[in-house]
């Protein structure tokens, strides 16, 4: 059955999707993609897979199409053990080669871009061959997965009409570890401390070990020396790692720019306009950086629910917005080993650009795993949300809105208004905006009969707030903080 070996944390809906590919009998079932952004662990979790399933097992570097076919012929005599020196002269006798070396099982080519930036024409020696009519269908039944980390160049291999559209029976996509999973991960119980530093390396899984040495926080008091010792250390490897992230990725041909736009996001200018005003550049000239840099996974963009041609833009990688807020601006006394001062003049801006942001969030996910419980319903859409407020001719920002499954053209429910407060105690003036944002959400058309108001701080609630929570005669309001967003109940 193709257990998950033990060594493999979490990851049990990634090893499940994989295992139906590679048992599934159906003929058509041929090719699967794996993708992710780099250190997410997609390497290890195939190596295991390989391992199980004695395939065979190759990753590609950036060079050459001579020297990867010579790569290549290397590799595969090394898992035939069969002492046969493998000439390939084309990538289409590397291919006959490993699929008469491996007639069943399983193939993997990690890091697919590398090839296919050296041979172009290979995702089409691939169509070819997998076709109903190519020569793979009677020399082997072996499964074939392709695996990368350049998302730009992953998500076009079966986009449009490319060549492979319509052949993969497979495409996974391997993320982060979700919030709980990294906070068991890196073994932290204190969930006040588990958000702090999950709001700097958020759930990359390669940043456990090499990266901070297998330094991890023994406590809430030991989280400042914890920076400054691995994450602000100029000899660590995350010290760099946020400027290796931008340099790795495909496409990036003026880094400066893309450096100001993620600096520019990170320091809270989230709109397009916003953006251009930081960076000092028009709007349209932002157009195929923000495509870049959304295609790497890097940056999203998220659509407001009440207002369908407004947008912001977030950075997906927590310790780029930690970089760029932090660590930036200070690279000089960084490098100078003065950490101790670069982090007691970064506090602020950590809280507010850093922290603050990243619980809003974490509110939002804790929302899209544990909302069917909370509401008793179906989530259709998470996001924040701005409201126009005529009377007072003032916008109400909404930090968590969750709404049902529903069409564009159908009344549409909202399940939640939430609002997030990081460093605050929260009281009834913020229950109140809840309540304002629902009216008018009401007044609106929206169907707000079964609405919760949720209360999200990591700082606490009011005595007051906590009563009115306590006796909600006409809506329910919840009171979450972090102990209940770990919990998994």
């Amino acid at each position: 059955m193709l257990s998950k070996p033990s060594y493999v944390f979490d990851r049990d809906v990634e090893w499940s999707s994989l295992r139906q590919f590679v048992t599934s009998s159906e003929p058509e079932v041929r090719l699967g993609i794996v993708s992710g952004r780099r250190r997410q662990g997609k390497t290890f979790l195939l190596r295991a897979l390989t391992e199980v399933t004695q395939g065979f097992y190759f990753t590609a570097t950036e060079t050459t199409s001579t020297n990867a076919l010579r790569e290549f012929a290397i590799a595969l005599a090394e898992h035939t053990h069969s002492g046969i020196t493998y000439q390939l002269d084309t990538w289409e006798d590397a291919l006959r080669a490993v699929y008469q070396a491996v007639p069943e099982g399983l193939i993997v080519i990690d890091e697919f871009p590398y090839l296919s930036a050296a041979e172009p024409a290979l995702p089409s020696l691939l169509q070819r061959a997998l076709d109903p009519g190519g020569w793979i269908r009677s020399t082997s039944t072996a499964k074939l997965l392709l695996c990368g980390s350049a998302m730009a160049v992953m998500g076009k291999l079966l986009a449009g009409n490319a060549p492979l559209r319509g052949r993969a029976g497979m495409e996974l996509l391997v993320r982060p570890f979700d919030y709980r999973a990294a906070a068991a991960f890196w073994g932290l119980d204190d969930p006040v401390l588990a958000i702090l530093v999950h709001a700097i390396v958020g759930g990359t899984p390669a940043y456990r070990q090499a990266f901070v040495r297998g330094d991890t926080p023994a406590s809430i008091e030991d989280f400042d020396a914890w920076v400054q010792r691995s994450i602000l250390n100029p000899d660590t490897p995350i010290f760099r790692e946020a400027r290796y992230l931008l340099a790795e990725e495909v496409g990036i041909r003026e880094p400066a720019l893309y450096n100001s736009v993620l600096g520019a996001i990170a320091a809270g200018k989230t709109t397009r306009g916003g953006i251009a005003n930081y960076v000092g550049r028009k709007d349209s000239d932002l157009v195929h950086a923000l495509t870049v840099l959304e295609d790497s996974g890097l940056v999203c963009r998220e659509i407001d629910p009440f207002h369908a041609r407004r947008s912001v833009f977030r950075v997906v990688e927590p310790l780029i917005v930690f970089y760029e807020s932090v660590m930036r601006r200070a690279w000089t006394p960084l490098e100078q080993h003065r950490s101790r001062a670069v982090w007691a003049d970064a506090q602020a801006r950590f809280r507010s650009q850093v922290v603050g942001p990243h619980f809003e969030a974490l509110c939002r996910e804790h929302v899209a795993q544990s909302g069917d419980e909370l509401f008793g319903s179906l989530i259709g859409e998470i996001a924040a949300g701005t409201i126009s407020d005529p009377e007072k001719g003032t916008q109400i920002q909404v930090d968590v809105v969750a709404l049902a499954p529903g069409l564009p053209s159908e009344r549409r429910t909202i399940l939640c208004l939430g609002e997030a407060k990081w460093n605050v105690r929260m009281g009834v003036g913020q229950l109140n905006r809840l309540r304002r944002a629902r009216d008018l959400l009401a007044a609106k058309g929206f169907d707000t009969s079964s609405t919760v108001l949720a209360c999200y701080s990591g700082a606490g609630f009011s005595d007051e707030l906590r009563a009115f929570a306590a006796d909600s005669s006409d809506q329910p309001i919840a009171l979450i903080d972090p102990h209940q967003m770990y919990s998994a109940d």
